[in-house]
């Protein structure tokens, strides 16, 4: 049977949906359709806001708290979703539509083990019994690539990383093998090399259970391995939409070729540092552990000021540890780390509060970053009095003023809470909470991976002014290579704790590559519906065989 001759799962039409704000309802998802045949795959696309994930939770007939459906029809498999009881929605979710949301680390419950979770959803729809599901666990935990599949499970959310973290929320939403899926940037989190297994192995399962599915994503070279067409979104209304090569090929409205064209951040290397300046960070041959289980082997690298050092390797290559014994959160078992070369207390509780001061995180999520009980206002205000004492009108000033450095306007935010903002303006608040410090150096931990790329260009700009403007050293984490090329001036490539290669940008993306390097760089996402297929094609051929048994390893 061809797609065309596929029933139709999933019919939208006329969707409107509106949000509670300022004591009124105002309209957010405006009369938008679609139709989702079996088997078949949409990419919904569209910068912060347009309305990506909030059309997708009303394809399970639900909205969040402040929002509800104006307008329209939802009818899935027959079944009108707005006039359906809340127990018949209930029964369906979970079931026969799943939802994979873009925040694992939000999304578990911290008290019960990840094999406790997945077995949940075919235990209450009565799927299938514990052992069963259990051992489907684990045959699903393996083909997402998690390590250990016979023992990753019996795991708590805290005990394994975001990457590893999101691969096992997919493999739970996909328990009960349902007929529709809703992916809201289901590889957010993940490097790019287990992006592709995690990206052929969903490809798979819709493929091989037949299961419709909506994936939303604001990474276009992934939506284009993925989807069989694409909606383009902006501000809740439709921009166009057409099968995936078309659009890919010829898109029509100005707005998808803005979108096509938004990775223009090509920030020129800056020069070296002198031979005898000083680093702001140095970390001299570390060695770190979890208990018994060592995860950094003499680590070195150098951050001077000016300069952005991108840390980057697989899930659980050491990135964040090192960035955790640089702040002393996790005390080395051999090495130091120096700060304008004085070497740091290896422990936090033993820094003064200016060394303190000195070094200032950024976050990946700021959904969980930020108290969502506290005003922006106290949010960036802490941080401010802590450190610098200031009190009262200076304060108050001191707040503004670093929202405007932010760009964001202090009387529209500094009273607004978390769920007020978009993510892009959540994050601008991470970094000026981070600026409020007055540090001389940043970590940056992934901190563009969960925007869209407009929202994404637009922070990196930002991060670029504010070092030019403070003499800010930065170490960025991130998986993302196309943010390497855009922002870093070196970069440290790290695989199971140890740094395989260094160097200056130029350097470091001109051949001949260590073969690990070569694998991160090859597994970077085309603008190319074939691009997979390809790549997929050649490692099956064993033309990158080695690289392969390096990332599995």
């Amino acid at each position: 049977m061809s797609d065309d001759e596929k029933p139709v799962l999933l019919t939208i039409r006329d969707l409107c949906i509106e949000g509670y704000a300022d004591e009124t309802w105002l309209e957010i998802v405006k009369d938008v359709s679609l139709d989702l045949r079996r088997g078949e795959v949409l990419g919904l696309i569209g910068e912060s806001g347009a309305g990506k994930s909030t059309i997708g939770l009303a394809a399970m007939g639900f909205t969040r708290d402040g929002c509800r459906i104006s307008g329209g029809t939802i009818t899935f498999d027959g079944i009108d979703l707005r006039a359906a009881p809340v127990t018949e929605r209930r029964a369906l979710r979970g079931k026969r539509i799943a939802y994979v949301a873009q925040s694992a680390a939000a999304s578990f419950n911290p008290a019960h083990k990840l094999i406790d979770q997945y077995s949940e959803g075919p235990l209450i729809h009565h799927v299938m019994g514990r052992k069963e599901a259990e051992n489907d666990a684990v045959e699903l935990y393996r083909r997402m690539r998690l390590p250990n599949p016979e023992e990753i499970g019996f795991r708590y959310p805290h005990q394994v990383s975001g990457g590893q973290l999101q691969r096992a929320m997919t493999a739970m939403a996909m328990a009960c093998r349902p007929d529709l899926i809703i992916f809201d940037e289901p590889t957010t989190a993940l490097d790019v090399t287990t992006q592709i297994e995690v990206l052929a192995a969903i490809r798979d399962i819709v493929e091989q259970f037949d299961t419709a599915a909506i994936y939303i994503t604001h990474d276009l070279a992934v939506v284009a391995q993925m989807a069989d067409k694409i909606k383009v979104l902006l501000r809740g209304e439709e921009v166009e939409e057409a099968d995936t090569r078309t659009m890919l090929a010829d898109p029509k409205q100005d707005y998808t070729k803005t979108l096509w064209a938004v990775r223009s951040l090509q920030r020129d290397e800056q020069p070296p540092a002198g031979a005898g300046e000083t680093p702001v960070v140095s970390v001299r041959d570390v060695t770190a552990a979890y208990g018994d289980v060592p995860v950094l082997y003499e680590v070195s690298f150098d951050i001077h000021a000016r300069r952005t050092v991108a840390v980057v390797g697989e899930s659980g290559s050491g990135k964040s540890t090192a960035a955790r014994v640089i702040t002393g959160l996790l005390p080395p078992l051999s090495g130091e780390v120096q700060f304008n070369g004085e070497t740091l207390p290896a422990d936090y509780r033993r820094r003064s509060k200016d060394q303190l001061r000195q070094a200032q995180m950024i976050y990946q999520m700021a959904d969980t970053a930020l108290n969502p009980k506290q005003r922006i206002r106290e949010i960036v205000g802490r941080p401010v009095e802590f450190y610098l004492g200031l009190r009262g009108k200076a304060l108050e000033a001191r707040i503004r003023e670093l929202l405007h450095l932010i760009e964001l306007e202090p009387d529209d935010f500094i009273d607004r809470l978390p769920s007020e903002l978009s993510g892009g303006q959540k994050q601008r608040i991470g970094i000026a909470r981070a600026l409020a410090a007055e540090p001389q150096f940043i970590i940056c931990d992934e901190v563009t991976s969960a925007l869209d790329q407009l929202v994404a260009e637009g922070i990196l700009r930002l991060l670029d002014r504010l070092q030019s403007e403070f003499k800010l050293a930065y170490m960025f984490i991130t998986h993302d290579l196309a943010t390497v090329r855009a922002i870093a001036d070196e970069v440290v490539v790290m695989k199971e704790g140890r740094i395989i290669e260094k160097g200056g940008k130029t350097e470091m993306f001109t051949p001949p590559h260590d073969p690990y390097t070569e694998l991160l760089l090859s597994s970077v996402p085309e603008m190319d519906p074939d691009w997979l297929d390809h790549l997929l094609a050649e490692r099956a051929a064993g033309r990158a065989g080695a690289g392969v048994k390096s990332a599995d390893a």
